[in-house]
């Protein structure tokens, strides 16, 4: 005789409920260069991941990513991957704030890979991610640039909504950057905060006490010309430094400030500059 089925517990149902929901999405696109301007190649999107392509009369491509599950929490998984063919040029930013939530178990995971071809063109400009407190994130972007192509990026973290009275006492968060150029690695960084990391934004050597927080990288051969402003920007928190490195220049810059609003007054100026002629895709704004 068959034995009867046993009912779950009604905690692992409701753990069981909470793992089906899990956001698991991707999104890709792709331009290149076709009739005299940037064109969509390839475009793939799957789940909660989706891309759309504002009308642009000329200039670079531009490319809004969305996530429409609406935040992020524990087990949640987000990928994009954003290209440029030899000689095209493409923007992508997100259409609001990524905001990562209370996390009862696992961490969520945000990747993006980005690739420009030779003489291409790339910029990597979400808008900042929010996390809220007891939130769990790792964050990793990876990027291939061949020779003479030029990359910016920026991420932007914001702990807590100031203005919202919000704070973000415990919150366990991983950066992770690698940037090559011309096959070689130009640019390496780790940043951790949290109980199991040790560290905390009140540590004057992490933030100083700061809850938002932003880094800038361009690397192509105008990143030079750019250094002054890129200080000027960076305030007396922050800074910014030149190198030149694989045959093309770094620009690298840090801005620390006191809640989101403060960090957008000196990163929209800073990263209109950076991206030329493309300017800042409309969706930011102050």
């Amino acid at each position: 005789m068959n034995a009867p089925l046993r009912t779950p517990p009604p905690q692992d149902a409701e753990a069981a409920r909470l793992r089906s929901q899990r956001v698991a999405a991707s999104g890709s696109i792709m331009a290149e260069w076709r009739d005299g301007r940037s064109r969509l190649a390839r475009l793939r999107q799957e789940g909660a991941a989706k891309i759309r392509l504002p009308r642009l009369a000329s200039g670079p491509m531009e490319a809004v990513l969305i996530n429409t599950a609406g935040g992020l929490t524990g087990g949640d998984r987000l990928t994009w991957h954003v290209e440029a063919s030899a000689g095209a040029a493409v923007t992508a930013t997100t259409q609001a704030c990524e905001k990562i939530y209370r996390s009862s178990e696992g961490r969520a995971e945000v990747s993006a890979t980005v690739a420009a071809g030779e003489g291409a063109s790339v910029a990597w400009l979400p808008q900042e991610t929010i996390l809220f407190d007891r939130s769990a994130l790792t964050r990793r972007l990876e990027a291939e640039l061949a020779p003479g192509a030029r990359g910016l990026f920026v991420e932007a973290a914001i702990f807590g909504r100031r203005a919202m009275g919000e704070t973000a006492a415990t919150v366990s968060f991983r950066d992770r950057w690698r940037i090559r150029a011309g096959g070689r690695l130009v640019h390496a960084e780790e940043f951790a905060i949290g109980p199991e990391a040790g560290e905390t934004l009140a540590q004057r050597a992490v933030a100083g006490g700061k809850t938002a927080v932003a880094t800038v990288l361009l690397v192509g051969e105008d990143a030079e010309q750019h250094l002054d402003a890129a200080r000027a920007a960076s305030g007396d928190a922050g800074g910014a430094s030149f190198w030149r490195i694989a045959g093309t220049g770094k620009l690298l810059a840090r801005i620390l400030a006191e809640d989101g609003y403060a960090l957008r007054l000196r990163l929209v100026p800073l990263l209109s500059l950076l991206n030329g002629e493309a300017g800042l895709p409309k969706v930011w704004s102050l």
